[in-house]
């Protein structure tokens, strides 16, 4: 059974509940940290991350979060038969949350030195990343 799609009645109109319609799993927010930190782009780029995520799982979010327009898919133009995705403005949108998240582990959680190290070296304006994830993901039409 996958997540609650956008077209289904939410449970409630609570922010909290709408958002964890979308995120309230292990995987969906790991997925968008692969795009937004990681540079994967490619289904098989996913299923390669130290969490181990399985195809059937992986395919299911990728679903959700292409039906909710967090994330798009184009062809890949160096291999015909591989697509790209790419995070859209309401993915990227996402930055604040993932930081925050992050922000709170480093406090409350056992966080690897090896995480530590490569966190510590990524924390930079958000300004500046979230300019960075636009001139990665957006399409150069939208992209100022």
């Amino acid at each position: 059974m996958g997540k609650q799609q956008a077209t289904e009645k939410p449970r409630s109109g609570c922010p909290v509940s709408l958002g964890l319609d979308i995120f309230g799993d292990k995987w969906t927010l790991l997925i968008v940290r692969d795009l937004m930190f990681n540079g994967k782009r490619h289904y098989r780029e996913f299923l390669q991350s130290a969490e181990g995520i399985s195809s059937n799982i992986l395919a299911d979010r990728l679903k959700l979060l292409l039906s909710e327009g967090i994330v798009i898919k184009a062809d890949d133009p160096s291999h015909l038969q591989k697509v790209v995705y790419s995070l859209t403005e309401k993915g990227i949108a996402l930055l604040p949350i993932l930081m925050q998240i992050s922000a709170w582990s480093f406090e409350y959680r056992p966080v690897g030195q090896d995480y530590r190290d490569q966190t510590l070296a990524e924390m930079v304006d958000p300004e500046q990343r979230v300019a960075a994830l636009r001139r990665a993901h957006l399409p150069k039409t939208t992209n100022p």
